[in-house]
């Protein structure tokens, strides 16, 4: 017998003589590494271990051990399981160990193409794999299963798999600084084994939960409340010349047309940050968004400038300062032209560009004319946040922007004696195998400035510093950015106007040579953001974004809950293809479902803005819509398209929001939805009484592994067709569906053409989509009333998932005269399939009109009632 994992609720980390022969994998004399008999690796090194869940120590922290639920369902499933080891002869600080060959077996990875941004890839052989890839499925077909292989963390070591010749798959162990050196690993990946695959990854997860005990599955974490909300972000407003005025009137633009904001995040811009070569402490003027904020330290906690002229009630009467978003975009493309001619000048001939003009400031207000700031409460981002609360009653929630380390470059040395903050401008590389990422003009930036560090033993009081401010002036939550800058080769000491050679750098990824390597590092973070989370903002206010390596999964998501699953945003291709407009759009919903897979075992999938009014809005919407997280814009100030967004947003600001986080169907895993040409993304969720598929063209673009980067395949952008089923809904994904697996009929309502049919749970939905178009097919069990009536409830029809509108369902027969008592969520028309035309359709405990025809649609309007539920009732 193996050790027992629940004894007084906490972890043996003895490593007892559990046999090798108690997991389903093996390790054979022929040197391959099998499951259940079926070869996964050959040609498995001679220095290759392997070891049963069971019979390998974990080392939980004991202020996150796991929940007794969590251990028994590991521990029933330990055999499931093995861990993969392996030593050489000379300690290394990067070690690169071939661990098998793999031939003509289909796989779907997620591998890093940015420092801080991962998406999938599929292949067939190990040479097929991407750099940094963070996770392997593999396809077992022989015997029905499917097999992951998960790169994870061993004492001060992070590892990777990168790809190998000839087939051969190659494991990267790393500590980050040279200091930090190691030969022997016996759990630096982890094999699981399972039928399901959706089953399988979350099962895999809560095996290394209890084994690292570094962090919590999202099961044991309650997202933010924005997760059902809608927000509004001002970065595609703005940029960095956000300011109080336009705040203020892109909030009121959304209320004033019936869809208020619940939660606001005011981003990059509002920080007080400078150059090196600037007054360490005053703000500096050059915010054209040209990547010179990358170069910028912060240099004190309070908000910058712009918010500080803020005066309580100054938007509040009749005088109010107005805003112009044509004059505000006119006045920056100014800014960027003339930071462009000016870096033009300097690179032909040296000279600053000063001739040209000063960099400015866009903002509207003036310094105070009544006297001195006696009150701070009177003033600034505190003031701003509570007339807005107080305006727009609505207002739960405003989160504002900050980077892991402070700001984008750090936090300025010299400027946080106050705080008693010692901070070093740190140089670094980047890490070897980020060299075939995808280029990034953040990297870049970074590289070029270093980083402003401060001291890992004082990353307690920098977080608790910047967060006490922001939560007492009525902030509640943050979105933290530049996750993934932990790793430098060497730090310095350095003055405030000292500057740093040019030389690659990643981020807690690129300092971190001297504190021990990333992982210690990283810890030392990640700590003080659990804690000032914990106190400062409900311990969840936090949304993690750029983010994707596996180490700040491991490490920092004690306490995180929401993060980013997909790449920004963008419009439109910054660097100018003339399909990016288009393609990105695909690109970007592929990032976020495919990410999903293992992200969303960690947090609530957030799958970022969009704009309402872009080319592409639609598309968008419709994935939002059922990705069951958040939705919210980055529309202009009065630049929107409301009658989209209605869609997607009742009246009270809140949305219909799925049980689940959308995933791709079993079909889509292994297949490449953006460039093979003939493969369309869906992506599955549920809802309380019924699923949802999302049906996507996203063809037309994607990794290319020559060039290093996404682009366009013209070739692909072309209308794709294909099968949708119930049965591609995972219904046992939640306890309140599972019993729908055994249900043999189904009503499908097609959202965009408006058509209802009756299923079998079998069946395939033949549809043809164009290219960066969808279809929303709305599953929802036929109930058989008694011989010959049957129905199924829809929803509401004007919502794309309109599914989400029903709260409760309940089947009732009072002798010969079945009912159907429903609660409703939200107003428009509500639409069910009925076989026969009911007797009444009592709403609210009124008689309604309703239509009903002959081939069973049934609809009747629902009226909006203040947020409250509306009671259904419908008698046959």
């Amino acid at each position: 017998m193996g050790p027992n994992l629940l004894t007084d609720n906490h972890i043996s980390s003895n490593s007892l003589t559990e046999p090798i022969s108690n997991t389903r994998f093996s390790l054979t004399p022929e040197k391959k590494i099998t499951v259940v008999g079926i070869t996964l690796l050959f040609n498995v090194p001679p220095n290759i271990k392997l070891t049963s869940f069971c019979s390998t120590p974990h080392s939980p922290d004991q202020d996150c051990l796991p929940p007794p639920s969590i251990l028994k369902s590991v521990q029933s499933k330990s055999h499931n399981g093995a861990f993969l080891g392996f030593s050489i002869h000379e300690p290394s600080d990067r070690i690169l160990n071939p661990i098998g060959t793999l031939i003509d077996r289909k796989f779907m990875s997620i591998f890093r193409f940015k420092t801080w941004w991962s998406t999938m890839w599929v292949g067939s052989n190990g040479s097929d794999l991407q750099m940094e890839t963070q996770l392997v499925l593999l396809q077992v077909p022989e015997s029905n299963m499917y097999v992951l292989l998960l790169p994870i963390i061993e004492g001060s070591f992070r590892s990777a798999i990168h790809p190998g010749k000839e087939g051969e798959v190659v494991l990267c162990m790393e500590s980050g600084s040279s200091k930090v050196k190691a030969s022997c690993f016996s759990s630096c990946l982890y094999f699981h084994v399972g039928e399901n695959p959706f089953d399988l990854v979350k099962d895999a997860f809560s095996a290394i939960r209890v084994h690292l005990g570094s962090f919590r599955l999202l099961e044991e974490k309650a997202p933010p409340r924005i997760v059902d909300r809608f927000g509004w972000c001002t970065w595609d407003a703005f940029y960095l010349t956000v300011e109080p005025v336009g705040v203020w009137h892109g909030v009121k633009s959304f209320v004033e047309n019936g869809l208020p904001p619940r939660f606001l995040i005011i981003d990059d811009g509002w920080q007080s940050i400078n150059h090196d070569n600037e007054n360490p402490f005053e703000d500096s003027k050059d915010q054209t968004g040209l990547g010179s904020q990358m170069l910028c330290r912060l240099h004190r906690f309070e908000e910058n400038d712009k918010f500080a002229k803020y005066r309580k009630g100054m938007m509040l009467g009749p005088d109010a300062l107005r805003f112009d978003q044509e004059a505000h975009d006119k006045m920056f493309k100014e800014m960027v032209d003339l930071a462009t001619a000016k870096k033009k000048v300097k690179e032909e001939t040296g000279d600053d560009g000063c001739s040209l003009g000063e960099a400015r400031i866009i903002e509207y207000l003036n310094e105070e004319e009544e006297g001195e700031k006696n009150d701070n409460n009177d003033w600034g981002l505190k003031a701003l946040v509570e007339d807005m609360r107080g305006k727009f009653e609505g207002l739960e929630d405003v989160y504002v922007w900050h980077a892991l380390c402070g700001a984008w470059g750090g936090v300025r040395p010299g400027t946080m004696e106050r705080h008693h903050l010692k901070a070093n401008v740190v140089e670094a590389k980047m890490a070897p195998g980020l060299e075939r990422t995808m280029h990034d003009l953040a990297v870049v930036m970074v590289e070029k400035g270093g980083i402003g560090l401060v001291d890992p033993g004082q990353a307690v009081d920098l977080y608790e510093g910047m967060h006490s401010y922001l939560a007492k002036a009525g902030i509640t939550g943050v979105k933290v950015d530049v996750i993934h800058f932990l790793s430098v080769d060497k730090a310095r000491d350095s003055g405030p106007h000292s500057t740093i050679s040019h030389k690659r750098q990643e981020t807690l990824e690129y300092v971190c040579e001297e504190y021990g390597g990333r992982v210690q590092l990283a810890k030392a973070y990640y700590n003080g953001l659990t804690q000032s989370l914990k106190k400062n903002f409900g311990g969840n206010g936090l949304i993690a974004s750029m983010e994707q390596c596996n180490d700040f999964f491991f490490l920092a998501t004690k306490q995180i809950s929401m993060g980013r699953v997909g790449d920004d945003f963008w419009f439109e291709d910054p660097n100018g293809d003339p399909m990016g407009v288009y393609w990105l759009q695909g690109v970007h919903m592929i990032h976020c479902s495919y990410n999903s897979f293992w992200q969303g075992q960690f947090l609530q999938p957030d799958w970022d803005m969009f704009q309402s009014d872009h080319l592409c809005a639609e598309f968008h919407a419709g994935s939002r819509a059922i990705c069951g997280g958040p939705v919210y814009v980055s529309d202009k100030v009065g630049r929107h398209n409301f009658d989209l967004l209605r869609k997607l947003v009742l009246p009270d600001g809140t949305i219909l929001r799925c049980q689940h986080f959308a995933l791709p169907t079993r079909d889509c895993l292994f297949a490449n939805p953006l460039f093979d040409g003939k493969t369309m993304l869906k992506i599955w969720n549920l809802n309380k009484f019924g699923g949802v598929v999302g049906a996507f063209n996203c063809q037309g673009a994607g990794w290319d592994p020559e060039e290093h980067k996404c682009k366009a395949y013209p070739e692909c952008y072309k209308p794709v067709t294909g099968p949708v089923s119930p049965n591609e809904v995972e219904w046992e994904q939640n306890d309140l569906t599972a019993e729908f697996r055994g249900v043999e009929q189904f009503t499908v309502y097609l959202n965009k053409s408006d058509d209802l049919h009756l299923v079998n749970s079998n069946d395939h939905i033949k549809t043809t989509l164009q290219p960066s178009s969808f279809e929303i097919f709305t599953f929802s069990p036929v109930q058989e009333l008694e011989d010959g009536l049957k129905f199924a409830p829809v929803g509401l029809k004007n919502m794309f998932n309109c599914g989400g509108a029903i709260e409760s369902l309940e089947y009732k027969w009072n002798g010969d005269a079945p009912s159907v008592m429903m609660k409703v969520k939200g107003l428009g028309q509500f639409l069910a399939f009925s076989s026969e035309k009911p007797r009444e359709v009592n709403l609210n405990g009124e008689g309604v009109n309703f239509e009903w025809a002959d081939k069973g649609r049934l609809w009747f309007e629902v009226p909006w009632i203040g947020g409250e539920l509306s009671r259904i009732l419908i008698k046959f």
